[in-house]
This record gives C-alpha cells, sequence and structure tokens, in this order.
C-alpha cells in the first residue's frame, strides 16, 4: 500500500471545491505544479483517477465523487487531533472577515479585541460590504467568515444566529410631521423615505408594504451606506428605518428623534456565517466568537 498524507488529501478537497487546480494552489500559498504533484501522489497511492482535467477547469470523476465524503471525515479528524493537541493561543493563519456595516457600529470592536486576545497569531483582513457582496464573496471562498443578514441557505454554509436589530423611524426635529402620537404610513410618506440599498431585504420589505397598502407612487432613497442614510436623515433629506442601536447616539442628543409609526419593518437578523467545505477551524472558531461577542453585548446595553 503506498501511504499518502494529510495535506494531499487537503489539497484534493480544494481542488473539488474550486474546480481549478490554480485556485487552490492560491489558497494553500503554493504552485499550480505542486498541487498537481501533490493530486499525482494521491491518485497513485488510492489507485484511482480522482479528477478529469478539462481546458480550465477539472472535475471530479465517479471514483473522485466516492472518496470525497470518506476524504472529508478523514480530514476533520485530523483537524480535531490537531486542535486537541495545541492550546488557542497557538492557532495561527489569516481570517478573511466580511463585516455588514451595522456591526461596525456596534459589537465589531468587542470582537476585534476578543480574536486579538484569544487568538494573538492570527491576522484579520476586513472588509466592510453590504450582505449581497459579502454572501457572493463567501460563497466564491473569498472571505472565511461573514456577518451578515442572514441565514445563507446554501448546504454548504453554517450559520451562527445572532442578536437581532430592532429598527425604527428617525426623522430630523426639524421634519413638520403631524402632532399625533401614533402616525400613519401616510403620514410619513410626506417625505422621502430613507432605506437600505435595493438589493436588501429591509428594502424589499418596505417596498412591498408602502406599494401594496397606498396608492401613490411612494418616493424611497436606498442607499448602500448606512452612514450615508443617517447623514442624509440628519439633513432633514426624509425619514429613515434604522437599527435603533446605531442611531441612539444621535437621539440621545436630539439630532434625531424616534417617530411612532403604526408599522416598521422587521428586525434585521444577523448570522455569521463561514463555508463547512472546505472545513475552516479559524473560521469556525471566530463564528463561535462572534456570537458570543454579540450576545454579551446584546445583554449589556439591555437588547437581549
Amino acid at each position: 500500500m503506498i501511504p499518502f498524507n494529510i495535506k494531499q488529501l487537503e489539497t484534493f478537497l480544494l481542488v473539488a471545491t474550486f474546480g481549478s487546480f490554480r485556485k487552490a494552489a492560491e489558497r494553500l500559498n503554493t504552485t499550480q505544479p505542486a498541487v498537481s504533484t501533490r493530486i499525482a501522489g494521491l491518485e497513485e497511492a488510492l489507485g484511482a483517477k480522482l479528477f478529469e482535467r478539462q481546458s480550465s477547469t477539472v472535475r471530479l470523476t465517479a471514483e473522485g465523487q466516492r472518496l470525497l465524503p470518506p476524504a472529508q471525515r478523514v480530514l476533520r479528524v485530523a483537524e480535531r487531533l490537531q486542535l486537541a493537541a495545541s492550546s488557542l493561543s497557538e492557532t495561527a493563519g489569516v481570517l478573511r472577515l466580511g463585516i455588514a456595516e451595522s456591526i461596525v457600529h456596534t459589537w465589531l470592536p468587542d470582537f476585534l479585541r476578543e480574536l486579538q486576545a484569544s487568538y494573538p497569531l492570527i491576522d484579520t483582513d476586513i472588509v466592510v460590504d453590504a450582505t449581497t457582496t459579502l454572501r457572493n464573496e463567501l460563497m466564491s471562498h473569498r472571505l472565511d467568515l461573514a456577518v451578515l443578514m442572514g441565514p445563507i441557505l446554501e448546504y454548504s454554509i453554517e450559520n451562527i444566529e445572532l442578536p437581532s436589530f430592532p429598527l425604527v423611524w428617525v426623522c430630523s426635529p426639524q421634519l413638520k410631521l403631524p402632532n399625533r402620537r401614533k402616525l400613519t404610513l401616510k403620514d410619513l410618506m410626506q417625505f422621502p423615505i430613507i432605506s437600505y440599498a435595493r438589493s436588501t431585504r429591509p428594502y424589499s420589505e418596505l417596498y412591498r408594504k408602502l406599494t401594496g397598502e397606498l396608492e401613490e407612487t411612494p418616493r424611497i432613497f436606498p442607499a448602500n451606506s448606512l452612514a450615508a442614510s443617517i447623514k442624509m436623515t440628519l439633513n432633514g433629506i426624509g425619514i429613515a428605518s434604522l437599527p435603533e442601536e446605531v442611531v441612539q447616539e444621535y437621539t440621545a442628543s436630539g439630532k434625531l428623534r424616534i417617530v411612532d409609526c403604526e408599522w416598521h419593518p422587521a428586525d434585521l437578523q444577523f448570522t455569521a456565517s463561514y463555508a463547512s467545505e472546505p472545513s475552516n477551524p479559524i473560521a469556525e472558531r471566530a463564528a463561535k466568537l462572534a456570537a458570543c461577542v454579540a450576545h454579551a453585548y446584546a445583554a449589556r446595553t439591555g437588547k437581549a
């Protein structure tokens, strides 16, 4: 029996995931010939052809498909063995982290401090973007972990539920709204409605509600940036539906006021999402740590 090693199995799983020797080499920080050599050695050891080589991509053979699940199990066992033998402080690597902007304004600093304290040898590359972009980057394996409006309903993605963010209507005190305790959507429609980007769940919910119940065409100003939405609201451009925790500083100082309306969009649901295949212990640990930090932040601020 010709021996094979864990590095060859890891390379096999990455090539199967990416459908490319080049992409697997980039992920492993090695060369394409080195990846080809590992796969050739594994094929010789197993006595089976694992991939069909095509012009720009590769795909699993029938035998490769059959051997993929046991290879995944072996690699998971090896990773658990390695983690059991090492302490948290010895875990090293790079975490490519995608963050939705709402998290930046709330518990991200707490998370980064805890991550650095628990895993001092892990370097973090941070991308702040809209949920749609973060989802695509995670599915393309350009991110290891994404904290976004989830969950991502894909079999290859693990989602850890995080505390939600209640949305409130806010506006500048300069806006002349009817002097009633609870306003209607028609009252709010006197002004433009500032919302999340068109590709988001909050925008879709808001658009369906306004167009379904009101005859006039709603004036909705979608913004890709939470900071831009806050700026427009502060300047009296319109009324916004924003996370209560994010605008708390402005409502407490009187720069914005909360508008009591008969209807408001559903709370924002967030998840810490990461790919289960290929296995990434750093991303899994970071996702669990993010959940702990997020729940601690919610309890501390009274939002649990």
